[in-house]
């Protein structure tokens, strides 16, 4: 009698733990940024979690971007954009500041779930459009 109880528990908690892992492995998606063309030394993901609010938490960390007045044609700022399923048109969702010379943290929060993120070099910061001048993208939501 105590050998079943023992082995109820133990399947218990194996299933219990696998339930939990896929609960929050669905609710956050990490994306690395495809390489890029133009700042080819540049690395970087994205942290997409959706919060209690159902909005989208969106993080971004980039290593190896270089400052956008090195770039050829020199730029003055760095913006992300956000595509999603309810609207194709990009959304300036902000500009990117740099932590150090070579490293940058990015958070914002969309209501719409993302489905294309991309950074391009702007002379504007408050551009409602995005030039062709992508540094870094992703389409994998």
């Amino acid at each position: 009698m105590k050998t079943n109880y023992t082995t109820i528990k133990i399947v218990f908690f194996f299933v219990s733990s696998f339930a939990l892992s896929q609960i929050f492995s669905s609710c956050s998606k990490n994306i690395e940024f495809e390489n890029s063309n133009v700042v080819p030394a540049a690395r970087g993901d994205i942290s997409v979690k959706k919060d209690k609010n159902n909005n989208y938490n969106i993080k971004l960390e980039i290593s190896y971007l270089a400052e956008p007045e090195r770039l050829q044609p020199p730029k003055k700022y760095y913006v992300v954009w956000l595509s999603s399923e309810q609207n194709q048109i990009p959304l300036n969702i902000g500009q990117i500041v740099g932590t150090s010379k070579l490293h940058v943290k990015f958070e914002s929060v969309s209501s719409s779930k993302p489905k294309r993120i991309f950074v391009t070099a702007e002379d504007d910061v408050s551009t409602q459009y995005p030039s062709n001048f992508v540094v870094l993208e992703t389409d994998k939501f």
